[in-house]
């Protein structure tokens, strides 16, 4: 989009170099196109023949040369030949300063107010602050400015420096170099990605291995708990049975009768009662107290 733009607004400049058939209008051309905000891609004037043909003359070279710096130079390239080059008006120093704003973002390290300040030849941190916001209202850059830490941060910029002779074959070695960058980066992730997936399927493995574990030592608890209340039962009807047996032989024979082959100790201590009850009063009339508490005595065995 930015760079549609900026050709549209270089149309009318190599429109006007085919009838610029005097040096003079030719560099004139360049002045007026160099100073014109909306323009920022100088690369099809740069190949018109009538601005080549600026370089072939010595009075006119400096003005072709201006015209590589505005296409893909920055502002300290023209610090360093200004002697020899056309002034610079207001217009193009803004532009030119914009321009080279957006080379040095390719850098990080170039964003610090101190660097910028020293690369596009500005007197202080607030004249950076100035241009930075000019060169963001202008749609060449997406950036904020951070007075604290003296840096501004740049997050986007627009693709509109041309490409300078030669510069290729650096830029295809860059993007090698991105690219295997990229190609690292991307089996580092795919193998974290596999480490993951490996360790989440041992952890469901174990927790399935516990799971199993907690079932069987349930069941096994559970068996255990039937088989004790069982035996428990059952030992508890042969204490019933050995406590009768016992209770059986302590009374013994009483009053020449033996007890009954039952081992219900309740039926025992009937049939005791009923012998007690059956058992002649022998006792003398003259004796009738003793007889009674003899008689007592026996009920209550």
């Amino acid at each position: 989009m930015e760079q549609t733009k900026a050709l549209n607004a270089l149309e009318p400049y190599i429109a006007l170099t085919k009838s610029a058939s005097a040096l003079r209008a030719a560099a004139d051309l360049v002045t007026q196109a160099t100073s014109n905000p909306n323009t920022h891609v100088f690369a099809e004037l740069l190949q018109a023949p009538q601005i080549q043909a600026l370089n072939q003359s010595p009075e006119h070279a400096p003005y072709f040369t201006l015209l590589e710096i505005f296409s893909y130079g920055t502002f300290a390239d023209y610090q360093q030949s200004a002697s020899a080059l056309p002034s610079l008006n207001d217009a193009q120093i803004l532009k030119l300063r914009q321009l080279s704003l957006l080379t040095l973002a390719r850098d990080p390290h170039n964003l610090s107010y101190a660097t910028l300040q020293d690369n596009l030849g500005l007197p202080d941190a607030r004249a950076v602050e100035n241009l930075v916001i000019s060169a963001i209202y202008a749609g060449l850059v997406e950036a904020q400015l951070d007075p604290r830490h003296q840096t501004v941060q740049v997050s986007s910029v627009s693709p509109l420096r041309d490409l300078a002779p030669n510069s290729i074959p650096d830029m295809l070695t860059a993007l090698r170099t991105w690219s295997g960058r990229c190609t690292s980066t991307l089996a580092d992730l795919e193998a974290q990605v596999a480490g993951i997936r490996e360790a989440a399927r041992l952890r469901h493995e174990e927790a399935q291995a516990w799971e199993q574990t907690q079932a069987r030592l349930v069941e096994s608890q559970r068996g255990a708990d039937n088989n004790s209340t069982s035996t428990g039962a059952h030992s508890h009807g042969q204490s019933r049975l050995i406590d009768a047996a016992v209770a059986r032989l302590r009374s013994g024979p009483r009053n020449g009768k033996r007890s009954s082959g039952s081992l219900d100790p309740e039926q025992d201590s009937d049939e005791a009662m009923d012998v007690d009850e059956e058992e002649p009063d022998d006792t003398e009339a003259g004796a009738g107290s003793q007889g009674k508490k003899q008689r007592a005595s026996r009920r209550k065995l």
